[in-house]
């Protein structure tokens, strides 16, 4: 009995912290996402000598069929070839 309300201590105490930790790796996987889409466009515009589109991006094999952050984030390119990420509605 002891033993079992050690154990639920444990996991009340790991569980808000595994939940708080993994809203931050989501952040900072969607950042380093973004950072790595970014390299993609400075590539393609040296193959192909103009801005890309995602659809582009994937066509061409730089980036996978349905790209998205680690949290489900779409990621979007604008004129300028900037990148910048898509808010879900959740």
């Amino acid at each position: 009995m002891i033993v079992l309300l050690i154990i639920t201590v444990l996991i009340l105490i790991a569980i808000p912290n595994v939940t708080k930790h993994s809203k931050s790796i989501d952040e900072k996987g969607c950042e380093a996402y973004v950072n790595m889409v970014n390299g993609q466009i400075q590539a393609y515009k040296m193959d192909m000598k103009n801005i890309p589109t995602i659809p582009e991006l994937t066509a061409g094999g730089y980036l996978p069929a349905e790209p998205s952050c680690p949290d489900g984030s779409a990621i979007a390119i604008d004129a300028e070839g900037k990148v910048t990420v898509v808010q879900t509605g959740g």
